[in-house]
C-alpha cells in the first residue's frame, strides 16, 4: 500500500488521493465502476421512460420530437437537482445497509454488483422488446432480492429488508397505475359533459391533423403537462437513481458517507436529550415483549448518542470509524421509535409524541442526505438518457395501447393525472412508477372514449405480464447474483 501511495504521490494528482477514499487499489476501480453503472441505470431509465412525458405531445403534433426530448430532459434534470431526497432515502431505508454492511468491503461490492446488474439488465431487455415498464419495479425487486438472499447466509442477523418500508412502497406501487386509470377515466368523462355540443368539444376529441399543431390553448396545456410529467418524473424516479448511488457509497466507503458532515450538529444534544426524556416516561409494562425490547435497543442507542455528541464539537471530530456506528445507532432508534408510535398501548401525551418525532426527525437529518455532487451526477445521466433511445417507447404508448390514434383530451388528461400523481408521491417520499401511471392513463382515456373494446390486448397483456413478472424475476436475477458474488469474492 506504500508503494501505491509513493507511486500516486508522483504520478497521481492530489484531488484523485481524495477521491480514492483510502480504499486499495483495485476497490477504487472497483467502486469507480459502481459509480458509473448507477448512472448507466439513471441513463437506461431515462430513454425507458422518456414517452411518459413526450408521446402526448409528439402525437398530437405539439412540439417536434427533437424539441420534446430536449425538453424533457432538461425538465429531468432539474427535477433531481431541485425535488429534495424524500424517494432517495426511500429506496436506502428499504434495505437495511447498517445490516449487511460489515467489514469485508468484498461483501458489500457482490450486494452493490448484484443491484446494478440484475436492475440495468430488465431495463435493457423491456427497453429492447418496446415494453414499458417500471424502473421503480425493477430497483425495488433487485433490493428486496438480495435482502433476501442475504438472510439465507449463516452469519445473516436482524431483519434483511424493511419490510414496514417495503409494505408501503409496494401499496404505492400497486395502487398509483388502478389511480391513474380510474381518474383519467373520471377526468375524460367531465371533459365530455363540460364541452358536449360545443365547437371546442369537437377539437377536443378529434383526432389530430397530419402535421398540423393544435390550436395555442391546447397546444399551451399539452406543453404544460409533458413538462410537469418530466419534472415530477425527474423528481420521483431521478430519486431512485440518488437513493442507488447513496446505497454505493455508504456500502462501499462508509467511514466517509454514513453521516452528513456538513449537517449543523450544535442542536443534536438537545433533541436526543429530549428523546432520552420521553422514552423514559414510557410504562414498559403496557407494552408487547418485542415492543419492550424495541424500547430498551432505542434508550441504549440514544444514550450512547448522547455519549458521543456531548464530548464533541462538530462532526469531523468523529473518529471514521465511528461514523457507520453512529448511523446504525440513530437508524435503530428512529425505526423502532415509529414502531413504538403506532403501538396503541403506548401511554404518552399528544405534546410528548410531537417532541418525539421533531427530536427524531432532527436526528435523521444525520443519515438522510445526497452530496450535490451525487444529485448533479444522477441529474446529468438521467437528463441526457432521456434525449437518446425513446422512439421505441413512444410508439408503445402513443399507437399501440387504444385503437384510436391519441386525441388532444386523452393526451392532456393523461398526462395531468400522471403529473399529479407523480407529484403528491413524491412529496410523500413514495416510489412510485411514472411508466405505469402514464400507460394506465392512456389506456383509461381509451376506455373512456370507446370503452373497453378500444383497448389493444396484446400491447395491454405484454405491459399486465411485465408488470407482473418484473419484481419475481428481479428478485430472482439479484438474489441469485448477490450470493454467486458473495461466494466468489
Amino acid at each position: 500500500m506504500a508503494a501505491i501511495i509513493a507511486f500516486g504521490v508522483r504520478r497521481t494528482p492530489r484531488f484523485l488521493f481524495v477521491f480514492m477514499f483510502e480504499l486499495e487499489t483495485s476497490y477504487t476501480i472497483l467502486l469507480i465502476l459502481c459509480l458509473v453503472a448507477v448512472c448507466a441505470f439513471e441513463f437506461v431509465n431515462g430513454f425507458h421512460d422518456t414517452a411518459n412525458a413526450v408521446a402526448t405531445v409528439i402525437y398530437t403534433n405539439t412540439l417536434k420530437p427533437w424539441v420534446a426530448v430536449i425538453w424533457s430532459g432538461t425538465w429531468n434534470f432539474l427535477g433531481v437537482m431541485l425535488g429534495g431526497i424524500g424517494v432517495a432515502m426511500g429506496i436506502v431505508n428499504l434495505l437495511p445497509v447498517e445490516t449487511l454492511v460489515d467489514q469485508n468491503i468484498a461483501h458489500s461490492l457482490a450486494m452493490i454488483l448484484a443491484l446494478l446488474f440484475s436492475a440495468i439488465f430488465w431495463n435493457l431487455l423491456t427497453w429492447y422488446l418496446g415494453i414499458p415498464c417500471s424502473s421503480s419495479h425493477t430497483l425495488i425487486g433487485s433490493i428486496l432480492g438480495v435482502g433476501l438472499a442475504y438472510s439465507f447466509l449463516p452469519e445473516a442477523s436482524g431483519a434483511a429488508v424493511n419490510w414496514s418500508k417495503a409494505e408501503e412502497i409496494g401499496v404505492s406501487l400497486l395502487v398509483s397505475p388502478l389511480f391513474g386509470f380510474s381518474v383519467t377515466i373520471v377526468l375524460m368523462f367531465f371533459l365530455r359533459a363540460f364541452t358536449k355540443k360545443s365547437e371546442t368539444g369537437d377539437l377536443l376529441f378529434k383526432e389530430p391533423k397530419k402535421n398540423q399543431p393544435p390550436p395555442w390553448w391546447i397546444r399551451s396545456i399539452l406543453f404544460i403537462t409533458c413538462t410537469l410529467v418530466s419534472f415530477f418524473h425527474g423528481n420521483n424516479d431521478g430519486q431512485k437513481g440518488v437513493g442507488l448511488a447513496m446505497l454505493v457509497l455508504i456500502g462501499i466507503v462508509p467511514s466517509f458517507f454514513a453521516l452528513n458532515t456538513n449537517f449543523d450538529a450544535s442542536r443534536l444534544p438537545s433533541s436526543i436529550s429530549s428523546i432520552e426524556k420521553v422514552l423514559a416516561a414510557v410504562d414498559s409494562a403496557v407494552l408487547s415483549k418485542s415492543q419492550q425490547e424495541k424500547l430498551a435497543v432505542s434508550i441504549t442507542k440514544n444514550a450512547h448518542l448522547k455519549h458521543m455528541f456531548d464530548s464533541i464539537q462538530t462532526l469531523s471530530d468523529i473518529p471514521r470509524k465511528e461514523k457507520f456506528e453512529i448511523r446504525k445507532d440513530v437508524m435503530l432508534v428512529s425505526r423502532n421509535v415509529a414502531k413504538l408510535l403506532e403501538d396503541e398501548d403506548l401511554r404518552l401525551s399528544e405534546n410528548d409524541r410531537k417532541k418525539l418525532t421533531a427530536s427524531i426527525e432532527d436526528i435523521k437529518q444525520l443519515t438522510d442526505y445526497a452530496p450535490t455532487w451525487v444529485l448533479l451526477m444522477i441529474s446529468l445521466s438521467l437528463g441526457i438518457g432521456t434525449m437518446i433511445g425513446w422512439k421505441r417507447i413512444v410508439k408503445t404508448i402513443g399507437e399501440k395501447i387504444g385503437k384510436e390514434h391519441l386525441t388532444y383530451a386523452q393526451g392532456a388528461s393523461s398526462e395531468l393525472v400522471a403529473a399529479s400523481t407523480i407529484g403528491v408521491s413524491s412529496y410523500l417520499g413514495l416510489p412510485v412508477s411514472t411508466t405505469h401511471v402514464l400507460s394506465s392513463g392512456i389506456a383509461g382515456s381509451m376506455v373512456a372514449s370507446k370503452g373497453i373494446k378500444n383497448l389493444q390486448p396484446d400491447t395491454v397483456r405484454n405491459i399486465l405480464i411485465a408488470w407482473l413478472l418484473t419484481l419475481p424475476v428481479v428478485m430472482i436475477v439479484s438474489g441469485g447474483l448477490f450470493l454467486l458474488f458473495r461466494y466468489i469474492f
